[in-house]
């Protein structure tokens, strides 16, 4: 088990797949780790399982971008 706050909530919401940094958004939802690593292996299938939505271009782009501010600990 992790701690929550370790953890970024994803939600479908009918505008697309989002971040949900309240972790209170309407829709449903699934929690990635908060590592690059988990968030690749989480693009490769898992996500878009969990969420039961195939994930859109644009939404997987903004996910990508938000994964870039994320801490790389394989470099460290």
């Amino acid at each position: 088990m992790l701690a929550k706050r370790s953890l970024v909530r994803v939600v479908r919401t009918p505008q697309g797949v989002k971040i949900d940094p309240s972790s209170k958004a309407q829709g449903r939802g699934a929690y990635v780790h908060d590592r690059r690593q988990c968030w690749e292996a989480a693009f490769k299938g898992p996500l878009a399982r969990a969420l039961r939505v195939e994930i859109s271009a644009a939404d997987r782009h903004e996910l990508e971008m938000y994964v870039r501010t994320l801490r790389d600990e394989s470099n460290e």
